[in-house]
């Protein structure tokens, strides 16, 4: 046996440090999703015993992630739960598909900025959204309106008995895991997420406290395979728009987790193709049994890796706990009360907003500051897809401009012709300060453009190049050539 698995004895200890951690994520994620807690679980087994028997990232885990809760509960509010299923059953295919076509890479590709801000956006709403949860509220629907409701629902929660305990189990919920880590490394053995949830429970039932707690359907109860009449729904243009977030948000995040994953242990190298289809897997056997869609989740990774793993082996047993949980102690589930879930989403959405990064690109690339700031806002103004493209949208126009760097420099001599030597890139983006600096040269005497110096002319500049050494060539005026290498 030992030969046969090396690494045994280190893969079983981190399987149970990453399950206590996963644990009451899966349940806060399903719960501030709008669906049933034990679709968190669902999404939970499959993440680790089919994606996790799967190539791609040896010691990532993948689960329930709170980077997708807006955008799930945004689907299951305009759709319906039993939409949700045939979306990230697409979801899954698609990424299957872009897997098998090896696009996995190209998701490196992505603007940090976009990413960080798509994060930051979440993380902002996820917060507002959770400070309501934490106080026993209904929340907004939008983003705009969580944040700017949430003085007058503080004034209402002031006057509230039943408000004011259920944000001070929310509020110890925080402190709890804020201060954990502060505790000797051997108090530390129990994640700080756990720990504050059961200290949280028994705190309710010690004060008999008035605070709401997950509601319990069952687990066979709660998974609903989509039906025939829920794939209708993919005639409708905004939820196939929601199946493209959905892959792309999803895809991202995990390509990006292994890539962090990857910087914490000297194992394999992930292999991004693969992974990328595992993720595919997961998501479609995720779908057809209408649970959460999964993504590679940084925090249960790098518990898994500091846990000492050494093999997938990890993965695949915490799966296998939170089946065994899910299917041996599921009435635990209503013991837990809905603040303290709450707070563990609030504070792994602070989380989500990259602060250092925010401050180091001020000070050093304040383009890239922009996009970042852009994209959060926008996800928080609008919603999470429209907010990424708005921010793609940007990062493609600053590289763009940034990559159009031109330069002119004239020669005259006072005597023959002026010559203009272009260098640089020639793009329709500075055409007009192409024109502008040609036009300000005399037009009396003949002029020399030379463009041999240009890496790259593109089909705008090269007509207006011509076009105006056309008109500044026509009778009664001194010639313009223009010379050129390039093509």
């Amino acid at each position: 046996m030992q030969t046969k698995f090396p690494h045994l004895r280190q893969d079983f200890a981190a399987s149970l440090v990453v399950f206590l951690v996963a644990l009451p994520l899966c349940v806060g994620v399903a719960v501030a999703s709008g669906v049933p807690a034990e679709l968190g679980l669902v999404t939970g087994i499959v993440g680790g015993i089919v994606t996790g028997l799967m190539r791609g990232s040896s010691l990532q885990v993948s689960g329930p992630a709170a980077g997708l809760t807006v955008l799930v509960f945004e689907a299951v509010n305009e759709f319906g739960l039993p939409a949700l299923g045939v979306i990230v059953l697409a979801a899954g295919l698609l990424q299957l598909a872009m897997g098998a076509l090896k696009l996995g890479r190209w998701f490196r590709a992505i603007s940090v900025s976009v990413v960080e801000g798509m994060l930051a956006g979440i993380g902002l709403v996820i917060i507002a959204g959770q400070l309501y949860a934490a106080a026993g509220m209904k929340a907004p629907a939008t983003g705009l309106d969580k944040i700017a409701g949430l003085p007058g629902a503080a004034v209402e929660a002031l006057s509230s008995t039943e408000a004011m305990a259920s944000l001070a189990i929310g509020a110890a919920t925080i402190a709890v895991m804020v201060l954990w880590k502060r505790l000797p490394r051997k108090a530390q053995t129990v994640p700080g997420a756990l720990a504050a949830v059961v200290l949280a429970t028994l705190a309710v039932f010690a004060f008999s406290l008035p605070v709401a707690t997950v509601e319990v359907k069952g687990l066979l109860d709660s998974i609903q395979p989509p039906g025939l009449d829920a794939f209708g729904e993919l005639a409708n243009i905004g939820i196939l728009g929601t199946i493209v977030a959905f892959t792309l948000i999803a895809s991202a995040e995990s390509l990006f987790s292994a890539a962090a994953v990857d910087r914490l242990h000297d194992g394999p190298r992930t292999e991004y193709d693969k992974e990328l289809m595992a993720q595919g897997a997961g998501n479609a056997v995720c779908g057809a049994l209408g649970a959460l869609p999964m993504t590679a989740v940084i925090v249960r990774s790098s518990a898994n890796v500091h846990a000492g793993a050494r093999t997938k082996a990890s993965r695949v047993l915490h799966g296998v706990w939170l089946l065994l949980f899910a299917a041996l102690l599921p009435a635990t589930l209503a013991l837990i009360p809905i603040p303290a879930l709450a707070g563990i989403l609030v504070h792994a959405g602070w989380k989500l907003i990259p602060f250092r990064e925010i401050a180091g690109l001020w000070r050093a690339h304040r383009g890239e500051a922009l996009i970042l700031v852009v994209t959060a806002v926008s996800i928080v103004a609008v919603n999470m897809f429209e907010g990424v493209l708005i921010g793609l949208a940007l990062s493609v126009v600053k590289t763009a401009w940034e990559a159009s760097h031109i330069k002119l420099e004239v020669i005259d001599k006072g005597a023959g012709p002026i010559q203009a030597y272009l260098s640089g890139n020639a793009t329709f983006l500075r055409l007009p300060k192409i024109l502008d600096n040609l036009e300000s040269l005399p037009q009396d005497r003949p002029i020399e453009v030379d463009l041999s110096g240009l890496h790259h002319l593109d089909h705008a500049c090269r007509t207006a190049l011509e076009n105006w050494a056309e008109r500044h060539s026509a009778p009664d005026t001194e010639p313009v050539r223009v010379t050129s290498d390039v093509s």
